[in-house]
Order: structure tokens, then C-alpha cells, then sequence
């Protein structure tokens, strides 16, 4: 007897097999959880700008928020998971008035009553890591200034944009 003949079928199976256990070792969880082991997830405070986004009761959704203390974080469309809400503090828009004798000055936007708009500012915190070009990594994406990310509650998604980053050191 001579050894067995192997078939294009059973090197397709075989590659398939390979393949599959690459991407189970790859994977982005495992990738996580050996950063967090290795230290290498720091905490990471990042701040989202909310504006313009039409609410019946901005005021309670504020306080919704703040109340729950965490909410999930979706980066280019891709769940990161929960990260805490460390701070919330409504923006309150406003308007130039020229006087008549010449002078501009900035007053409360008088709309805000008629045509009620969220427009606030939430300071997160997470778990991200550095990259070798100095960024930060949340949830295995890159999170830059002007990074568009949806935040989601019981009650709420809400679209915002990254207004700073703050991580241990950087």
C-alpha cells in the first residue's frame, strides 16, 4: 500500500479548515483581551459633540444620559460596546445682534424655546491603545478629532462627533 492520493477536494477543505482557525486566533476579541493582559489598554477620556439633533424634551434626554452613566459606542458603524459617561453639559447655542448704535453682541439663540434642538457636550471614558504613530485605538478604530461616532441608549441614538481625546501620557 502507498500512501493516499490527495484530492483537490481535500486540499480545498484543508485550506478552508486553515483559514478558519487563522481568523479565530486573529480575531479582534482576542486581540483585545491580549492587549488588556499585556497592559497595553489605557484608559482613554475622550469628548462628543452633539448638535442639532431634534428632540421633544432635550432637557430630560440630558438628564437620561447622565443618569444611566454609560452608553454604547458605535464607531464607522461598528459596535465598540459600553464606555462610561463621566460628564454631560448642555450647549447652549447663540445668535450675533448688531445694535443700532454699532455694537454686536452674542445673546441666547430666542429659536431654542420654538424649535427644541440637543445640542450637548459628553466626556467619555474607554479602554484604547496607542499606535505606533501615536494615535488611539477604541474598540479597534481609530478615533481621531472629527471622528463621526453614534452613541445609543434605551431611548436614544444619537449621532456626534469627537472633539477631543485624552489619553495617560499623550
Amino acid at each position: 500500500m502507498g500512501l493516499p492520493r490527495i484530492s483537490w477536494v481535500d486540499l480545498g477543505a484543508a485550506v478552508a479548515v486553515l483559514a478558519a482557525a487563522a481568523g479565530v486566533l486573529w480575531s479582534p476579541k482576542l486581540t483585545g483581551a491580549v492587549a488588556k493582559a499585556t497592559g497595553a489598554l489605557q484608559p482613554v477620556e475622550f469628548s462628543v459633540d452633539i448638535k442639532h439633533t431634534p428632540a421633544a424634551d432635550p432637557e430630560a434626554l440630558l438628564q437620561r444620559i447622565e443618569e444611566r452613566g454609560r452608553t454604547s459606542l458605535v464607531i464607522r458603524n461598528q459596535p465598540h460596546g459600553s464606555v462610561a459617561v463621566k460628564s454631560v453639559a448642555r450647549l447652549k447655542r447663540e445668535v450675533a445682534v448688531v445694535f443700532p448704535d454699532g455694537q454686536v453682541r452674542s445673546v441666547p439663540d430666542p429659536n431654542d424655546d420654538i424649535f427644541t434642538n440637543f445640542d450637548a457636550r459628553l466626556v467619555l471614558e474607554g479602554e484604547g491603545q496607542r499606535t505606533s504613530s501615536g494615535g488611539v485605538v477604541v474598540g479597534n478604530q481609530a478615533l481621531k478629532i472629527g471622528s463621526h461616532v453614534e452613541l445609543e441608549g434605551p431611548t436614544y441614538r444619537i449621532k456626534g462627533m469627537v472633539s477631543g481625546i485624552q489619553l495617560e501620557g499623550l
